[in-house]
């Protein structure tokens, strides 16, 4: 059986940056939950942020890459440069996720270290750019396929996939 890393906010855990959660209760979250195939994870919490912590956006650009390649920073609405909290959360989510075989992640969409097509610009404008997260970045340089919680029929695809024992070319 394949594991499934997921937000823990999708879940209905209270780790976002204003103490609350995103839970998602899609049949298909609800059904791998019942399976016992979910993994959840927080980077954010994971690499030592409080709950609830003042939003942070990722600045100059390049998302959550350019913050791994140390060409751009995570900073919160205050000021506070929270790049290595981000980078160790990120660090952490990878290690859980190659401990126990992971290869497919559930992560929350528009979050600076989950978000895994778009992310928020930068200037706390409220304005989203494309772009991936730190976590979603650090995952996915490891071959993991980072879904979002919208994009769950897909990811269920991807795990038949490997259950089968089919390649992501899809060969045998």
């Amino acid at each position: 059986m394949q594991f499934i890393l997921v937000s823990a906010c999708l879940l209905g855990e209270a780790v976002r940056y204003n103490g609350g959660d995103n839970r998602c209760d899609h049949a298909l979250l609800k059904r791998w939950v019942d399976e016992g195939r979910v993994v959840p994870v927080c980077p954010e919490v994971a690499g030592g942020l409080s709950t609830p912590r003042p939003p942070a956006e990722i600045t100059r650009g390049g998302g959550g890459r350019a913050v791994v390649d140390g060409e751009a920073r995570v900073v919160a609405v205050d000021g506070r440069d929270v790049t290595e909290q981000f980078i160790r959360g990120a660090e952490r989510a990878l290690a859980h996720a190659r401990e126990m075989g992971i290869r497919v992640a559930v992560l929350k969409e528009g979050s600076p270290s989950c978000g895994s097509g778009a992310i928020y610009d930068g200037n706390f404008s409220g304005t989203k750019v494309a772009g991936v997260g730190v976590t979603t970045a650090c995952l996915a340089q490891a071959g993991v396929c980072v879904f979002s919680e919208h994009q769950l029929a897909d990811a269920a695809r991807m795990l038949e996939q490997l259950e089968r024992g089919v390649g992501e070319k899809g060969e045998p």
